[in-house]
């Protein structure tokens, strides 16, 4: 596992932001997961099996160091609909922005409901 994976796994995000300070880049890749996917994953997974409130903090540090929202992994795996179908809405909504941002304001085919609050299996 790359340090930058690594980072995201355990949710350290002050070691994720050390990382990207230093030049890793937010789109790599580690055993066919971008950062972002795999971000994605471990909020809500965590979430789901804590109990704990849903958040995006790697999500929104990732897209804020330039991951790129709409990039899929090796697998063909597109952010933005992982976030949907895992349903951490939070996420959807932050890719959404920035995919909107990267389109003049507007959002090419929006998911069409928020997901709930809660992750689902």
């Amino acid at each position: 596992m790359t340090p930058a994976h690594f980072a995201v796994e355990h949710g350290d995000l002050r070691e994720l932001i050390r990382l990207l300070d230093a030049g890793a880049d937010p789109n790599e890749v580690w055993s066919d997961m971008t950062l972002l996917v795999h971000a994605i994953d471990v909020e809500a997974d965590g979430a789901n099996q804590t109990g704990e409130p849903l958040d995006a903090a790697c999500t929104a540090v990732l897209l804020a160091y330039g991951a790129d929202p709409e990039r899929p992994g090796p697998d063909g795996t597109i952010p933005r609909l992982f976030a949907f179908h895992y349903g951490h809405g939070l996420a959807v909504r932050l890719l959404e922005a920035h995919i909107a941002r990267r389109h003049g304001g507007t959002m090419p085919n929006p998911c069409p409901e928020l997901p709930p609050a809660e992750p689902r299996m």
